[in-house]
């Protein structure tokens, strides 16, 4: 039997490589989730120039003021930020990269929060 990690990164993995290919064939950005004990983070990536095009995080000064990034108020409060830096970059259709995560929890409220700030996905 392998080991939960390696379990792990071959789940992120296979979610990952769906989301790209479907990320690049039709020209949209990837909401890269990642989701630690303590905070909660989202980048918009281009795949296609392979760079980074907005990012947020709980770690941030505004968001860290409110509190810890460890649950659900905080994550809202990072979908909502990077639907905002997306809509100024002109962003509005992306693909959901839950990153190997249950959409359930602080990942599901990003998710929620962002289409809440206008994101298509």
């Amino acid at each position: 039997m392998s080991k939960l990690s390696d379990r792990i990164a071959r789940r992120t993995a296979s979610v990952r490589r769906k989301v790209k290919l479907a990320g690049i064939t039709s020209g949209r950005a990837r909401l890269s989730v990642f989701r630690s004990s303590k905070h909660i983070h989202a980048q918009l990536i281009d795949d296609a120039k392979g760079e980074t095009v907005a990012a947020a995080s709980s770690l941030e000064k505004a968001l860290r003021e409110k509190g810890t990034g460890a649950n659900i108020a905080a994550a809202k409060a990072v979908g909502k930020l990077i639907a905002e830096r997306a809509a100024a970059k002109g962003i509005k259709d992306v693909v959901f990269d839950r990153g190997g995560y249950i959409y359930h929890g602080r990942v599901k409220a990003l998710a929620d929060a962002a289409r809440e700030g206008g994101l298509n996905f």
